[in-house]
């Protein structure tokens, strides 16, 4: 049985309420028009359904880096920053090939990100290039949640977040270690968040209201 054309006859299927995804990616730039995708991470958080916790599986993750068939001057410079060297990105994957790896990894799961919109809009883009079409699965935005949960922090950034609630990352600016301590946010924020939304399509309708909000 086709699972991908009973997908795009009928749109997304059920979220999956216990496999979240948190997920990083790196990038040529910031200017999403411009920039192309290098990289994708991701890490798998569970919810317990009796207890209602949440666990980081770390057994549960996903990395990969996409093939770059040329790298221009400016790219080398976000080398710098994300540490993926020239021959890592012509050593990478075929993207097509490492776009259907990760379509598979995820499956139904949400995916939360920081800043999602960013995120989203990347590996829709990189998608509908290699594939001609996007992934359906819910987009999850974490920075409205976190300041949903701690209203008296006037921060917007991961790193403010981060130093607020006492949270370490081995290296910003790579996807690994940015997925990971994106994951560490979530948790410290469950048993808050699970206050306002404690399932995931609670979660989802919460940020959606949260993202039309004026903000600070």
């Amino acid at each position: 049985m086709n699972i991908d054309w009973i997908k795009g006859l009928w749109g997304a299927a059920p979220m999956d309420p216990y496999r979240w995804v948190v997920l990083d990616v790196e990038t040529t730039g910031l200017n999403t028009r411009k920039a192309s995708l290098i990289e994708i991470a991701a890490i798998c958080i569970h919810l317990d359904p009796v207890t209602q916790t949440l666990k980081i599986d770390l057994a549960d993750s996903f990395e990969i880096v996409l093939k770059q068939q040329t790298i221009k001057t400016s790219d080398k410079e976000n080398i710098l920053l994300h540490g993926i060297g020239v021959q890592a990105q012509k050593a990478g994957v075929d993207p097509a090939t490492a776009l259907l790896q990760f379509e598979e990894w995820i499956g139904n799961a949400p995916l939360f990100a920081f800043h999602a919109v960013f995120d989203e809009a990347m590996i829709q883009k990189t998608f509908k290039q290699f594939l001609g079409r996007k992934i359906k699965n819910a987009w999850i935005d974490i920075e409205p949640l976190v300041a949903k949960c701690h209203p008296e922090v006037k921060a917007k950034y991961m790193d403010d977040w981060m130093q607020f609630l006492g949270i370490e990352c081995a290296v910003r600016h790579q996807a690994a270690a940015d997925t990971f301590a994106t994951a560490e946010i979530m948790m410290q924020i469950w048993p808050l968040l699970r206050q306002h939304a404690s399932s995931i399509e609670e979660i989802e309708q919460l940020e959606k209201r949260l993202r039309k909000l004026p903000r600070h």
